[in-house]
């Protein structure tokens, strides 16, 4: 998500009146208009009052990757407007406006684990697909830094949700490696740790959850493959539906591509 070219060549592809478009608060429908968004243009439009100071400061890092240009946009937005902000952010048409309301919630000071993932749980129900993203993205640190806790929350009030983002949340925000985030070192030597999130989601019936849970262990499969293997066997055996040989596939792709490769 960080590479010029690849916002370069969005860019190029949007017409100017759709640019102009999200520049001015609209949602974007696809990853490249995600890309396109002018963050010092955004937050002119919506915050008229912001000052040249943060409009400058947001210009200069326009050449800086997008993940590190968000929690910067919402840092100078809560310096300047306090946290009452937040409900503008968190209810704001524009996706990207509704990701800094994410990093809004990570920033936050004096907040507890629980009371940062209730603040976060809206946002990570979005409808729109780069919200979700940066919900779990933004508060991520926080969950790393308290690992056991967040285990046992996202355990005990994300893996049962009706909605199925919710329940992708709870996977997606801890995987070992990732993508777009820091490792989990944690996890990556002991992912038997995160089983009270894993176990409930094993035979979960949304592909959306299926994937980011075939996701994670294919994350462990790097460091911890034989432990992946016994577990995706033994969920096999217990649970022979579709949906976790969906899951067992995708978290063995690692495995059989490394056998593969070892017996061409």
């Amino acid at each position: 998500m960080s590479g010029s070219r690849t916002k370069e060549r969005g860019v190029s592809a949007i017409g100017a009146e759709r640019l102009a478009q999200l520049n001015a608060g609209a949602e974007a429908t696809t990853l490249t208009e995600c890309l396109a968004v002018d963050f010092a243009a955004l937050m002119e439009s919506i915050i008229p009052g912001i000052g040249c100071d943060a409009l400058a400061e947001m210009k200069a890092a326009g050449s800086a990757g997008i993940s590190r240009r968000m929690p910067l946009a919402a840092r100078l937005i809560a310096d300047r407007l306090g946290p009452s902000a937040f409900e503008t952010l968190a209810h704001h048409s524009s996706d990207t406006v509704r990701g800094w309301a994410c990093f809004m919630v990570a920033a936050a000071a004096d907040m507890s684990l629980a009371e940062r993932l209730a603040a976060i749980r809206p946002l990570a129900d979005d409808s729109h697909f780069g919200v979700r993203e940066w919900a779990w993205i933004a508060v991520r640190p926080h969950l790393a830094t308290n690992l056991d806790q967040a285990i046992a929350l996202l355990a005990a009030d994300w893996t049962p949700d009706p909605s199925e983002r919710v329940r992708r949340f709870a996977s997606e925000s801890i995987r070992p490696r990732g993508v777009w985030c820091a490792h989990i070192p944690a996890l990556k030597k002991e992912p038997e740790r995160a089983l009270p999130v894993l176990e409930p989601l094993r035979a979960d019936p949304s592909p959306y959850v299926q994937d980011s849970v075939g996701n994670w262990l294919n994350d462990a499969a790097k460091d911890r493959p034989a432990w992946v293997q016994a577990l995706t066997a033994r969920w096999s055996a217990e649970n022979p539906g579709p949906a976790t040989a969906r899951i067992c596939q995708r978290a063995l792709r690692s495995i059989a591509t490394k056998s593969s490769s070892g017996t061409a």
